[in-house]
């Protein structure tokens, strides 16, 4: 499901690849592809890949489709894990986590999935 809202411009900090969460990068306008729950998850990178240094989409707002890197429920609160694809959050969490929000389809490793982007921190219990 892709209904996106805001969709920014950013230049790549790193290789991004399709539909993987990102995350600000070390200055103002770049963003760079996740590699796990303890930054800031900003949104999610387009269909289009971006080599590093490329002008790139993300989709900040919205439903936005996004790769599974594991088994995900609908309703599962998401973060990332090491290659910025969408994980279902550990809850509670053993230590601070970004969410970049919650899953509106199942499914496994490998699928395309949808996200209902809501970005917020889990604290340590």
């Amino acid at each position: 499901m892709n209904i996106p809202g805001l969709i920014a411009a950013k230049r790549a900090s790193g290789a991004i690849a399709a539909r993987r969460i990102v995350i600000h990068g070390s200055s103002d306008g770049l963003a760079a592809q996740a590699a796990g729950s303890t930054a800031l998850l900003i949104g999610i990178s387009t269909e289009i890949p971006a080599a590093d240094g490329a002008v790139f989409d993300v989709i900040r707002s919205g439903l936005a489709p996004v790769e599974y890197g594991g088994n995900v429920t609908r309703g599962d609160a998401l973060t990332a894990d090491a290659q910025g694809r969408a994980v279902a959050a550990t809850l509670p969490p053993a230590a601070t986590t970004y969410i970049i929000g919650f899953a509106e389809l199942s499914g496994v490793a490998g699928d395309i999935g949808s996200v209902y982007i809501a970005p917020a921190v889990l604290p340590v219990a």
